[in-house]
């Protein structure tokens, strides 16, 4: 029986490297790969997801195997829970023979709403990142990151004005290293709480006026809204770490109003 083609073929990867430099990250990054993931109510997502995928290379060896990256997106099946990610890195340490490791993927997620008084349902779509990630000698951790598109309202300019007050969109970010699972669902329900008034993807005028009058009644400075996301994330037990940010897309201004809080929870 003849010996396969790649029998004889060098693993100049696997060779000794003299320079004794380890490297903290190497792997593959921006990859474009069809992922599901597995939302609260325990439906199917599809998405795209870009990812970085690295991990630590010790320093007598010259270098690591790209092609097993993606050989182990290929492997995989079915929808991607928390729990399964957590699964998918100690798969990779191991394909890679390595002792430390990230997996960083950052996707479209879309969640359905349902519009405050006419009841329409529409899609609207969120910017979601899920780290994964185990440094030598210590346990793996989750990140969680999510933007959320929001209303706020000024405050100053409802209190000095004789009738309206400017509003604009605003972009919240909030990023949490868990110590137990959290859904992004739920953290986005957080910011859409603390802000103005929620966005949605489909109001009729009913909804409109809800929307407005909503926010009228809420105004929030861009400092209000990462103070009150904060005192929500410090009291969250599921949550070791937090940061949270509020870009203020301004209405009267052609430059935003920015705020970011952080802290580290007992």
């Amino acid at each position: 029986m003849n010996a396969p083609d790649n029998f004889f073929l060098p693993d100049v990867q696997s060779a000794a490297d003299t320079r004794r430099l380890a490297i903290q990250q190497v792997g593959v990054k921006g990859l474009r790969y069809p992922m599901q993931f597995e939302t609260s109510r325990g439906e199917v997502m599809n998405t795209i997801a870009h990812l970085t995928m690295t991990v630590g290379l010790p320093p007598e060896v010259k270098g690591t195997h790209m092609s097993r990256f993606v050989e182990l997106l290929e492997g995989r099946s079915g929808s991607l829970t928390q729990e399964g990610a957590f699964r998918m890195l100690a798969e990779m340490l191991l394909r890679l023979d390595a002792r430390s490791g990230r997996i960083e993927m950052s996707f479209p997620y879309f969640i359905r709403k349902t519009a405050p008084v006419s009841g329409v349902e529409s899609l609207l779509d969120y910017d979601a990142t899920l780290i994964i990630e185990q440094a030598e000698g210590q346990a793996a951790s989750l990140t969680l990151r999510v933007v959320a598109a929001v209303t706020s309202l000024c405050p100053c300019s409802k209190k000095i004005s004789d009738y309206g007050a400017h509003n604009q969109r605003s972009h919240i970010t909030l990023e949490t290293r868990l110590r137990s699972a959290m859904s992004i669902e739920e953290l986005v329900r957080i910011a859409e709480d603390e802000a103005s008034c929620e966005v949605f993807g489909l109001l009729k005028r009913p909804d409109e006026k809800w929307v407005t009058e909503r926010a009228y009644d809420n105004p929030k400075f861009v400092e209000d809204l990462v103070r009150d996301i904060a005192l929500r994330l410090m009291n969250e037990p599921r949550v070791a770490e937090w940061k949270v940010a509020s870009e203020n897309f301004e209405s009267i201004h052609n430059h935003s109003a920015y705020a970011e809080l952080f802290g580290v929870n007992a």
